[in-house]
């Protein structure tokens, strides 16, 4: 462990790298560039790609490649290498700013929404200069990566990264001009910050190879509960078996080489499920950061002959798989705007940001629903310890009493960090924290950042933190439009008043109360408080009048980018729940039907043999033949029901009413063939039963 420390880094172009490589001026131009004061010349472009050059042919590459993010919530690379030809027709190694900066893809292959098609095919991949270049080792080769982000041809953002660039520039700038406004003259930027943590499954790589659903769908489509589930609650935090510390070890060692700081590994709560943490970073490397995790963990675990599960909700029955998003402000000077201080009730600019991020959640939380709007969420969210799909946030006992004191005038007191004495010599007495932990809230104040707990463990958090960005960010202009216009004198009660109005306009949106409970739906509707349960809705709230005419203010998406990207979404909704429909009705005509039918011939075949002794000796399996034969026969009536409906979804050219026709009659449809498989899955003899089951996945690894 200590070499692999010794080694954290090292596969990681940083900043630190560059700087010792290249003039003080060009270093000193590229952080410029970096902060959009100036634009990166020719000359310290070539410079800086034959610095990087040079450090990853060192270490290997012979290969680079642009690393962008389409709108699959995947990654993409198209690998060139550093040969080129000389005039006297030899090979060196060569890299320029020009291959550098730019890059060319097909962007009609990639999901747009209509913003490219195949004759206007053209795409730019463009060098991410707040991201780190690193390189990948493989068996046989090694390559350099370059983060970029992706444009159509006609400037069109096609991927996730570029609208969480454009907001973290715009939540910067309207965060420093209320600082300015509170009277701090020395922050010079505010980086929007995140902390990710990343859930997934483990199973064995044969089990997962014989389940076709997994291998498609990445979730199992059928499949009866075991006999044990997670009711114990014997996993979360349990020992960590030697295979899977094993794994993790060497996905810690991976991570650390590329300068990732994986801090926290654990056992999840499901069995088989399990959890890895980096420390928190600027909002954009942690986005690229958790690419690179995800993508680390899936290759990784197949060394180890595993199979990494990075869907929703691999498994029924038990705990999903989230992705929580912990979200904070922070800035150039180290300062956490989000920290409360030793007096969190006269901490003007503490409670201010707070504010802004209350009257953001209640003015735009449709925003935060289609953010985390996928087919695979769906599963996950409002069950099995997953948050609601009702928006509210938790703020604490402690946080709230400050806010209802300053806003109603009131002077109820203020709960406080104690110390605890639990009255035994050898455990030390320790500082209770003034609040307590609320899991079922999809957006917590967790004592100096926000928490949003509804993502899910296969998407980017690109997205998440670029809606945020966009919501407070335009809190905040609103706050720094009537700050500005303070005198000196004034600046006190128009703090007040900004505080006071807000709170009072938008508190509706706290609660700290049990999110899982029947009451909470009830309370939120009185509240006003809408919910999109499904995401074919939830992903029409992007193309809402409200939710566009903001993202076109602040420059986060044009109108047009925002129809396109709904598109996009939507027509991955409805090929995802085709796609798991084919394959249902695949395995159920291919694999289970044919079981079920072996195992109806055997019980025939021992009811005629054994009739000869009497009726009250084949009873018992007469009954069992019924009930297969009656599962068999729902079996077929419910393949043909659903091949039906995935004609009729196909047909749909309405794009609107086919997310609707996929969600009514593709889930139901799943959920009804579902039933008769699991029953047969319940009856049939092991024998004939040729799937890993529920037991062997979640117990075996």
């Amino acid at each position: 462990m200590e070499n692999a420390m010794k080694s954290f880094g090292e596969n990681v172009f940083r900043d630190s790298n560059l700087k010792k490589r290249v003039s003080k001026d060009v270093f000193k131009e590229f952080k410029a560039s970096q902060l959009g004061k100036t634009e990166l010349s020719k000359g310290a472009a070539e410079v800086i790609a034959n610095a990087i050059k040079d450090w990853a042919t060192k270490r290997g590459a012979t290969h680079y490649c642009h690393w962008f993010q389409p709108l699959t919530d995947l990654t993409a690379e198209k690998h060139d290498s550093f040969l080129e030809p000389t005039e006297s027709e030899e090979l060196i190694y060569k890299f320029s700013g020009k291959n550098l900066i730019k890059g060319e893809s097909d962007a009609s292959s990639f999901p747009n929404g209509g913003l490219r098609s195949t004759f206007e095919a053209r795409g730019y991949t463009i060098w991410d200069t707040s991201s780190y270049p690193f390189i990948r080792e493989n068996k046989n080769g090694v390559t350099l990566y370059i983060p970029t982000a992706f444009i159509s041809f006609t400037g069109e953002a096609l991927d996730k990264k570029v609208p969480l660039l454009r907001t973290m520039k715009y939540i910067s700038e309207q965060s420093l001009r209320v600082l300015r406004a509170l009277g701090n003259k020395t922050s010079e930027h505010v980086f929007n910050t995140l902390g990710v943590e990343q859930e997934y499954f483990l199973v064995k790589k044969d089990m997962f190879e014989s389940r076709d659903d997994l291998l498609l769908t990445g979730r199992t489509l059928f499949g009866a509960s075991a006999p044990k589930g997670q009711e114990l609650s014997d996993h979360y935090f349990g020992k960590i078996k030697e295979k899977v510390i094993n794994f993790m070890s060497d996905v810690d060692v991976e991570l650390w080489k590329l300068g990732i700081p994986s801090k926290t590994r654990h056992n999840e709560v499901a069995p088989n499920q399990f959890e890895v943490a980096p420390l928190f970073s600027v909002a954009n490397l942690a986005s690229d950061q958790n690419q690179i995790i995800m993508e680390t963990i899936e290759k990784t675990a197949l060394r180890h002959d595993l199979v990494a599960l990075l869907h929703e909700k691999p498994f029924a029955g038990v705990n999903g798989s989230g992705k929580h998003n912990n979200w904070s402000l922070a800035t150039d000077e180290g300062k956490n705007l989000f920290s409360p201080g030793k007096d969190p009730k006269t901490n003007t600019q503490f409670l201010i940001f707070v504010a802004a991020v209350i009257e953001a959640v209640d003015r735009y939380y449709p925003m935060l629903r289609y953010a985390t709007a996928t087919a695979t969420n769906d599963h996950r969210l409002g069950g099995h310890e997953a948050p609601p799909t009702i928006i509210s946030i938790f703020l604490g006992d402690e946080l709230t009493t400050i806010f209802n004191n300053i806003a109603y005038k009131k002077d109820a007191p203020v709960s406080e960090s104690s110390k605890v004495n639990l009255s035994v010599d050898v455990l030390p007495t320790f500082n209770m924290d003034a609040g307590d932990r609320n899991r079922t809230s999809p957006f917590a104040f967790t004592g100096n950042k926000f928490e949003f707990r509804m993502p899910g463990s296969s998407s980017t958090p690109a997205t998440t933190a670029a809606v945020i960005n966009a919501m407070v960010g335009k809190v905040l202009s609103e706050y720094a439009d009537k700050l500005e216009k303070a005198t000196e004198k004034s600046l006190p009660k128009v703090i007040n008043e900004i505080i006071v109005n807000s709170y009072k306009k938008h508190h509706r949106i706290i609660f700290n109360g049990n999110g899982y409970g029947d009451e909470w739906v009830k309370e939120a509707r009185k509240r006003g408080l809408a919910s999109d349960e499904a995401s074919n809705t939830a992903l029409r709230r992007m193309i809402d009048k409200d939710v566009l005419e903001l993202t076109q203010e602040i420059g986060m998406l044009s109108e047009h980018e925002s129809i396109a990207r709904y598109n996009a979404y939507a027509e991955r909704y409805v090929t995802q729940l085709s796609i798991e429909s084919r394959t249902l009705i695949d395995i159920a005509n291919k694999n289970i039907l044919p079981s079920g039918i072996k195992f109806a011939n055997l019980l025939a075949d021992h009811i005629e043999k054994n009739s000869k002794y009497g009726k009250a000796f084949i009873k018992e399996q007469e009954e069992l033949l019924k009930e297969v034969l009656a599962n068999i026969t729902a079996l077929r009536k419910e393949v043909k029901s659903l091949e039906k409906e995935i004609n009729r979804v196909k047909n749909e050219s309405n794009l609107e009413k086919q997310t609707d026709l996929a969600k009514e009659k593709l889930v139901t449809g799943l959920e009804a063939l579902r039933v008769p498989c699991d029953n047969l899955e319940r009856i049939v003899d092991k024998e004939f039963w040729n799937f890993p089951t529920y037991t062997d996945l979640l117990f075996k690894l």
